[in-house]
């Protein structure tokens, strides 16, 4: 096995009174991610700066209200922003079985009381009240994303996407879905300079 990464000073910071869950959650990624395909084998010695911290510093772009997170997998974002964020509640939409299994005994075992998970494609989920916030991160490109995620907002909701570096880029390129599904405000904030060692690009935009 690869060498674990020490846990970085800044997550007492990024967690505050809610470290603990999150150190319970980064363990129990370590010890079964990759055995049960989550995170890649390279991806233990930067589980912390490259996954949970890159996660978390989207936490403050939240609102307490009903957030749903697309395409969860191994719970990044969704699961460390709802460790972090126990005032928000939030909706984990994940359509493979074996990622929700895995997502649903870590709601349980953590505790996560504002959390539920559903099985379901982004474009099939019929849920109970359109929610105020959608994130989502390593799905898809914007363009293809803009239409899983946008239908599941209130109007006036907004999207809060993890991006890489051709963020601005694929902004440019969604002008027909951005128009098509009626986001507006649409803008690329860069999250963690100076706090993290790899910064986290957020998509930020709103449904109207």
């Amino acid at each position: 096995m690869d060498s674990v990464e020490t846990e970085p000073s800044v997550a007492a910071e990024l967690f505050g009174e809610r470290l603990s869950v999150a150190r319970a959650f980064t363990a129990n990624l370590v010890a079964q991610g990759e055995e049960r395909g989550l995170i890649g084998p390279l991806e233990l010695p930067r589980i912390w700066t490259r996954h949970i911290l890159n996660c978390a510093i989207v936490a403050p772009l939240l609102n307490p209200g009903h957030v749903g997170d697309v395409g969860s997998g191994a719970g990044l974002p969704g699961l460390v922003l709802a460790i972090a964020r126990p005032d928000v509640d939030f909706v984990l939409i994940e359509p493979m079985e074996r990622r929700v299994a895995w997502l649903s005994e870590q709601v349980d075992e953590l505790g996560l009381d504002n959390v539920s998970v559903v099985r379901d494609r982004a474009e099939d989920v019929r849920l109970t009240q359109p929610l105020d916030q959608v994130t989502a991160r390593a799905v898809s490109a914007f363009r293809k994303l803009i239409p899983l995620t946008a239908p599941l907002l209130r109007d006036g909701g907004e999207l809060i996407l993890m991006k890489g570096a051709g963020a601005a880029a694929e902004v440019e390129a969604a002008t027909k879905e951005l128009r098509k599904f009626r986001v507006r405000d649409v803008e690329v904030l860069t999250l963690g300079e100076g706090v993290l060692d790899d910064v986290t690009r957020v998509i930020r935009a709103r449904v109207r």
